[in-house]
């Protein structure tokens, strides 16, 4: 009997599938590189064991979002590129480049901040400069890309460009006007700018069509198995499955309640399953009274609401065959998606997948 027998949840997550979806996005990006966004350990899956194999599928370059996060995974991997997305941030400027981490620069402050960094070390340092084409987030807006392109060559004084970059407000929506809007602005700026390598899309925008995919495209929910588009058919393999085990069956009778609050009253004599997973293993409150879990490919209502270590599910239309104590339930996997249930919680898929909690032991399948 494994260890996995006495757990009472845990997490598979399925290297193979992120390795199958990487592929996935090299076969639309053509000869572009495909970067590999390994921020927030890897959108919570494990950023060790999820950009090795990435490494072993061909990704040599990969973007997080924090400092922390570039250093861990300098660590892991000496060779490879690897951008910061959040830029320079107070005086990191040295941990940047002992680390050999080239930063996405936002705004003239923190270009003229990596400027003078080479210009102390005397040596020209490499630099993605961002540029913010509708998203009013992170990058350069308007007036400081002006000032930008009337000065290049002192503003950049001292830095190699290696990447210019933008980022889409709807890239995951076909129909939206953003789209080319924001491109449309891309392509003007770069027409103003020195040359240098580009990169527009993410995960969705890599799968709007040629034009947007430029040198450089960053997949990020998409090689999790998300769906890049808001709407259709998910080309991605799902890359996690989220197990529970049954602690306990009982029986209630018409009217009695479920759970903290009472939220739930049967209507009918019915029979439940109480699950041992709950909020604290990324479960969302959210779902109590409206999610489901599947078992032996049959699904279950979620009843009454779900706390921090258990969630009940109503089991009286099951198979009485289908249910027993210890049988595992999925909550999600090739059954339930990342959408379906982001859409019980009211969140979106990138929520989902990062606030899986740690307290569950992960398996790593198709692991080298």
């Amino acid at each position: 009997m494994g260890n996995q027998d006495f757990e009472t949840a845990r997490l598979i997550v399925r290297l193979g599938a992120i390795a199958e979806n990487y592929s996935r996005f090299r076969r639309a990006a053509g000869a572009a590189t495909v970067a590999g966004v390994v921020k927030a350990d890897a959108y919570g899956l494990g950023m060790a064991p999820v950009a090795r194999a990435l490494a072993d599928s061909g990704c040599d370059t990969f973007f997080v979002a924090r400092l922390k996060e570039g250093i861990a995974l300098r660590r892991l991997m000496p060779d490879v590129r690897i951008f910061i997305l959040d830029g320079i941030v107070g005086g990191c400027a040295t941990a940047l480049v002992n680390h050999r981490l080239v930063p996405v620069l936002n705004s003239l402050e923190q270009i003229a901040s990596w400027s003078n960094a080479a210009r102390t070390i005397g040596a020209r340092l490499d630099a993605a400069v961002h540029i913010d084409t509708g998203m009013r987030r992170l990058g350069l807006p308007t007036d400081e890309l002006a000032t930008l392109v009337g000065d290049a060559s002192n503003r950049l004084a001292g830095l190699n460009v290696v990447l210019w970059m933008s980022h889409l407000s709807c890239g995951d929506d076909v129909t939206s006007h953003m789209n080319a809007q924001q491109l449309a602005r891309f392509r003007a700026a770069l027409a103003q700018l020195p040359p240098a390598p580009a990169s527009l899309a993410a995960s969705g925008g890599a799968l709007l069509g040629r034009e947007y995919v430029f040198d450089m495209i960053r997949p990020g929910i998409g090689l999790y198995g998300g769906n890049p588009a808001s709407r259709g058919t998910n080309p991605m393999q799902m890359a996690v499955v989220l197990l529970g085990r049954i602690l306990q069956l009982q029986r209630i009778d018409r009217g009695e309640s479920v759970g903290y609050g009472a939220t739930f009253q049967a209507m009918r004599p019915s029979r439940l399953a109480t699950v041992g997973l709950g909020y604290a293993d990324g479960l969302m409150r959210a779902i109590g009274n409206r999610g489901e879990g599947e078992i032996a490919g049959l699904r279950a209502p979620i009843v009454g609401r779900v706390s921090m270590d258990l969630v009940t599910l109503d089991v009286t239309d099951l198979p009485a065959e289908t249910v027993a104590v210890s049988s595992e339930v999925e909550f999600l996997g090739e059954a339930i998606s990342l959408e379906e249930f982001a859409s019980w919680a009211g969140t979106a898929s990138y929520e989902v997948l990062t606030t899986l909690g740690s307290r569950m032991p992960r398996t790593y399948e198709d692991a080298r």
